[in-house]
């Protein structure tokens, strides 16, 4: 298994561990390993005890970091370090301490290739169907269908919630959800219901609630709150936040001509410049901005003459504050680091 790990590493060293598990279970579930051999990846991944349990027929399950058989004897294990494979079919990681930073993904991809390696579940799983759903190109007719096949209903809003492969999730609502691929790398979407405005994963964006004929706008929008996210400060947003601004933004091209995102970057140059810019867009007057970023208005008016020198236009008189949102909003998600993945853990 470590030489394994080894070959993808040497493939591309700059993949994060949370990458190199899913290659690896592709490549486990590929070659049809047997449930040993996944528990034996599991563990060296995650540097823990990794088990399986079956039911019928009785047999338990449990191999150590370094490939090694420990005791047949199923133990007691903290039940967000356990999840159920199939019918029947249970995983777990005996983890020790607080939840590792890719300690979900090991435990969500050793679930998924021990359902497939014993064959269970492949009839009703259409999981498949939620990439067809969230993509425009795909016929409207299809994306029905596709809704249908997952239980929703036409004429119902829901919401789409995105969330990387490594957030951590407290507490895990039921819905359609895969991972699906996009320009920003593969993504953890989940269907919700329109009336969930919050999810407990950190981090996540909420889309906007649309009919399932549109959830790929949804799905869209989810995917910019994602990214204007800023853990631990801003652990989760809600894209209804924004209103129709976000859907232009999730319509915007990639590293399109903004003039006045490059002025936002002039300003934040300023030691003191994204605290300042943070309370002006959510301000309405001076001595507001003043009281959002916790200093003395005089502190604030100075910044402003420097802001508003440098940026050309006052944030607060006419399109000033419309011209300054929007550049803000791009300024975030070009600079956005809520999809780089955690460090890799250190194995012994």
């Amino acid at each position: 298994m470590q030489e394994l790990l080894g070959r993808i590493a040497r493939l591309d060293p700059s993949a994060s561990l949370g990458l190199r598990v899913i290659a690896c279970f592709d490549e486990l579930m590929v070659g049809n390993v047997n449930t040993r051999a996944l528990l034996a990846a599991a563990a060296s991944l995650a540097g823990c005890v990794a088990g399986f349990h079956s039911e019928t027929p009785a047999r338990t399950v449990r191999i150590d970091p370094r490939g090694h058989h420990a005791a047949d004897v199923r133990p007691e294990v903290d039940p967000a370090f356990q999840q159920d494979a199939s019918d029947g079919l249970t995983v777990w990681l005996e983890r020790n301490g607080e939840r590792q930073p890719n300690d979900a993904i090991v435990l969500e991809r050793l679930a998924l290739a021990v359902r497939m390696r014993h064959g269970r579940g492949r009839e009703s799983d259409h999981r498949r169907d939620l990439s067809l759903l969230l993509d425009p190109e795909v016929d409207v007719q299809a994306r029905c269908v596709s809704a249908i096949t997952l239980g929703l209903r036409p004429g119902t809003r829901y919401r789409v919630v995105c969330a990387p492969l490594f957030a951590v999730w407290p507490e895990h609502p039921q819905g359609p959800e895969d991972v699906v691929a996009t320009r920003f790398g593969a993504i953890h979407a989940l269907v919700l219901p329109a009336s969930a405005h919050e999810v407990a994963a950190v981090p996540s964006g909420v889309g906007v609630a649309t009919e399932v004929e549109d959830l790929h706008h949804s799905f869209r929008t989810a995917l910019v709150a994602l990214r204007l996210c800023d853990p631990p400060a801003v652990g989760s947003v809600l894209a209804d936040d924004f209103g129709g601004l976000i859907g232009l933004l999730a319509d915007a091209p990639d590293g399109s001509f903004q003039p006045d995102v490059a002025l936002v970057d002039a300003v934040m140059a300023y030691p003191w410049g994204a605290e300042t810019l943070s309370s002006v867009v959510r301000s309405h007057s001076l001595r507001q901005a003043a009281r959002e970023a916790g200093v003395h208005h005089s502190t604030m008016q100075s910044r402003l003459e420097t802001v508003n020198a440098t940026l050309g236009f006052d944030p607060f008189e006419g399109y000033g504050r419309t011209r300054l949102g929007t550049a803000y909003l791009v300024w975030r998600l070009r600079h956005s680091r809520v999809l780089d993945l955690p460090a890799p853990i250190a194995t012994p």
